[in-house]
């Protein structure tokens, strides 16, 4: 095998583009693609699979860039210490959150990696759609969200449940809010996820059992925004209280009841795959 050719390929699954790879590494387009060719003749398996412009890497093609990775890495690692005295043992995770999920939750998840000196983390924010397109495409290396995904014959999801948070009406303190028959709960003002959501599905229900007859002032599919929205509206929220924790802890929020039965779920979610990231078994094992 010709490093070289390695290397190449190194580039080209990093990025995903063909072009903007030989326009990085100063060569043509034809000769790198001939590079990666020669590889895969090779190893007698293709690496990439095109999907429009963009190469996607085959289960071949992540095993080989998990191992160009290191290989490459190590040598970077070599010139730091030979030529500058410097040592680097970092591991890179690459987390991907779904837009819509509690940034409280994503925090406490990751919190074993803020104590540790030679992990690097990045955080990425998506839609559920870019998510688990990024996750298919080896571009993250686990998922979180609040919604589950199911395996497919062409994709083999692996799906976690973390954790079920309960759900409760949040909102300005001073309200005569007891039961779900108090009378101060008709007619409320309301910040609420919007009507695709299980949480609205499972809050429409309960509204029309008690007749509440509520006035929706806004809706927000994330809960970054809706945590805004119910501290500063003085409107009720249907929302998860690790969403709202420092704004209870602090006393700007109130939670007046737990919806029964009525949980927002949060899912760790990986590719099957041969070799699995070890910081990733690591983070998992918090939640058994």
């Amino acid at each position: 095998m010709n490093y070289k050719h390695l290397f190449y390929f190194w580039h080209v699954a990093e990025s995903g583009h063909l072009t903007q790879t030989a326009q990085k590494l100063h060569v043509s387009q034809s000769a790198l693609s001939a590079q990666i060719k020669q590889l895969e003749e090779w190893f007698g398996t293709p690496l990439f699979e095109r999907q429009g412009r963009q190469l996607v890497l085959t289960e071949a093609g992540y095993i080989a860039r998990q191992y160009a990775s290191r290989i490459f890495h190590e040598g970077e690692s070599l010139i730091k210490q030979l030529k500058h005295g410097q040592t680097s043992d970092d591991v890179v995770i690459r987390i991907g959150h779904a837009s819509t999920m509690s940034r409280n939750f994503v925090e406490a998840f990751i919190n074993d990696l803020v104590h540790q000196q030679k992990v690097n983390y990045r955080l990425h924010s998506m839609t559920p759609d870019q998510l688990f397109n990024e996750l298919a495409n080896h571009q993250i290396d686990i998922a979180l969200a609040n919604t589950n995904v199911r395996g497919s014959d062409k994709q083999l999801w692996q799906s976690r449940l973390l954790a079920r948070q309960p759900v409760s009406v949040i909102g300005p303190v001073g309200r005569d809010i007891e039961r779900l028959t108090s009378e101060a709960l008709v007619g409320q003002n309301w910040v609420l996820p919007p009507e695709n959501m299980p949480l609205r599905s499972a809050f429409d229900m309960l509204s029309a059992e008690y007749n509440w007859q509520p006035r929706v002032l806004a809706e927000a599919d994330d809960m970054a925004m809706l945590r805004l929205l119910a501290r500063d509206t003085g409107a009720l929220a249907v929302i998860p209280d690790v969403v709202v924790r420092d704004e209870l802890t602090g006393g700007q929020l109130k939670r007046y009841l737990t919806l029964p039965n009525v949980f927002e779920h949060f899912y760790a979610i990986t590719l099957k795959r041969p070799f699995e990231h070890p910081m990733v078994a690591q983070l998992l094992q918090r939640f058994g």
